[in-house]
């Protein structure tokens, strides 16, 4: 029996990042746009990642590791580096996220799912390159269609 074909990866970047309130109960969104191309998504996180990514990409140090910087030291200290983060399934509207951790010789040590943006705040800490499949892409792009947030802050 053939297995079916994997969809293929486009490597995509931070777009840009809204910050909407330092509320727990607004949702923030982080926008990734394709690296060398003209499609977009938005994603609705939350505000303790939203302001994670913030601080990796403003440069901004906590005085002591927060749970990202935390479990990024705690991969380096386990002799791993985060290789890729891909965002690969969309169901009932959530995005789901996998981590692929290498060694020091470029194998694959695990395979790990996670939120994506838990995925997105390590990826930026990691400075990886970050995934999403075609067909998620082509559902999610929102570059053809007017910003999501228009109308919303009236």
């Amino acid at each position: 029996m053939d297995q079916p074909e994997a969809p293929t990866m486009i490597e995509m970047e931070l777009g840009r990042l809204v910050l909407r309130d330092q509320s727990l109960d607004l949702p923030q969104y982080v926008y990734l746009r394709e690296k060398n191309g003209q499609r977009s998504f938005p994603i609705m996180i939350g505000y303790p990642e939203a302001a994670e990514i913030q601080r990796v990409v403003m440069g901004v140090a906590t005085e002591r590791p927060m749970t990202h910087q935390l479990l990024f030291d705690a991969i380096d200290a386990l002799g791993a580096r985060l290789a890729r983060v891909d965002i690969c399934d969309l169901a009932s509207n959530t995005f789901y996220a996998q981590l692929t951790l290498e060694d020091g010789s470029g194998a694959t040590l695990a395979t790990l799912d996670a939120r994506p943006s838990d995925s997105i705040a390590l990826a930026q800490r990691a400075h990886c390159p970050l995934f999403v499949s075609e067909p998620i892409l082509e559902a999610s792009r929102t570059d053809d269609s007017p910003d999501v947030l228009d109308g919303e802050l009236d």
